[in-house]
């Protein structure tokens, strides 16, 4: 019986894990699940796949959940020491869905147990990616993409060598606003930039679709994760959403994953491997589909991509950087304090306030620098968005 955990069990990702233990409760023995104010979700998740311990990440919401799994074995923790905690308990396999940076010291703790990692948490590799791979070498863990592009070029990848590839093309669906008017962006609303035209996830997600910041954060990851240039890495929008990703060889030989957009495809991969098993996803009529297309992201509907660009250039903490202030970003556009259009403005604007004083930079690529970095550019967004307000 193998040890799981999954850490942001009740948002999408953590949801879709917990549908394929559910089809096999013999096989797995949960360890820890953690979410966030989704209480009741998580309490029930826990009674039935009778886990070890929830946590929850706030802890004003401790007596919450107490109450909640009141009569079961299953422990009650909450907040960011409770997360490490329960991340470093003995697993075979983890999952990493927590949300943006917070996902950081769960997964590194995780890693430093000898444990596989489940990766969806993008945060990780693009704030800290030479600390997430030397930490996973040091403690024997490893590493499994389940970002649906990453996982595609994973498996492109099996049985060929890495010095073969000449590109890696991952696919974008274009979000919310890829046929709006351009002229129109700028009064694109909370609650139409919340609507993604094929996936099924969570708000900020689906928003970073909308933005294409996702896609810049899977640039960066793509980088660190296969360890090539970022000359080599190339988006192209493809609506349908049916091939995640595609990988060129050195004889121009094209090799591309193709599946429904059902998130179970990538999670069931990555917690069966090295084995390929039934997993319970729509089978593709090509006939029916008929037609696959795709197109250049146009640089002006999508900011982020440049930005995502020279970070992978620059290198250094700039990961961490881009990373907070996206994330502080999308909380003034959430909250209604910036438009759309302006995220990516703010972005920008707190990259160049760290370019000026490279020495911020060039840090150490330790968890303090990293944390301290990110901690820097959520206050300099916050303030970039003072000011842009008046």
């Amino acid at each position: 019986m193998r040890r799981v955990s999954i850490f942001g069990a009740t948002g999408s990702i953590g949801q879709n894990t917990i549908d394929l233990l559910r089809r096999a409760p013999e096989a797995y023995d949960v360890v820890a699940l953690s979410g966030g104010r989704n209480i009741a979700q998580l309490a029930q998740d826990a009674r039935t796949l009778r886990a070890e311990v929830a946590v929850t990440a706030f802890p004003e919401r401790l007596d919450e959940l107490r109450a909640a799994l009141t009569g079961s074995d299953v422990q009650a923790a909450a907040g960011p020491d409770a997360l490490i905690e329960a991340a470093s308990r003995p697993a075979d396999w983890v999952m990493s869905a927590i949300v943006g940076a917070a996902g950081l010291q769960p997964g590194l703790a995780a890693l430093g147990q000898g444990a596989t990692l489940a990766l969806a948490n993008k945060e990780s590799l693009v704030c800290a990616g030479p600390l997430v791979l030397e930490t996973a070498r040091k403690g024997g863990g490893r590493i499994l993409p389940v970002d649906s592009e990453h996982s595609a070029v994973f498996q492109a990848l099996i049985g060929e060598e890495l010095a073969s590839v000449e590109r890696v093309i991952i696919t974008a669906s274009g979000g919310a606003f890829r046929d709006w008017p351009l002229e129109k962006l700028p009064e694109a609303t909370l609650a139409q930039a919340s609507r993604h035209p094929n996936w099924d996830m969570g708000q900020r997600i689906t928003i970073d679709s909308a933005s294409m910041f996702n896609k810049a954060l899977e640039l960066i990851e793509t980088k660190e994760f296969f360890q090539v240039p970022p000359e080599m890495i190339e988006v192209i929008v493809h609506p349908e959403s049916l091939i995640h990703a595609l990988v060129g060889f050195n004889d121009g030989a094209l090799m591309a994953h193709v599946g429904p957009p059902d998130m179970r495809h990538a999670i069931g991969f990555a917690l069966h491997w090295p084995e390929r098993r039934k997993l319970p996803v729509e089978r593709l009529d090509l006939a029916s589909v008929a037609r696959l297309s795709f197109r250049e992201p146009e640089d002006a509907r999508y900011p982020a991509l440049r930005l995502g660009r020279a970070v992978m250039r620059r290198g250094g903490l700039s990961g961490a950087v881009f990373n907070g202030a996206k994330e502080r970003a999308l909380d003034g556009f959430l909250a209604g304090r910036i438009g759309f259009v302006d995220m990516a403005g703010i972005v920008e604007d707190v990259l160049n306030r760290f370019e000026a004083d490279p020495g911020l930079l060039d840090g150490d690529m330790t968890l303090e620098n990293v944390m301290q970095t990110d901690h820097l550019a959520r206050e300099w967004a916050d303030t970039a968005m003072q000011e842009r307000a008046g």
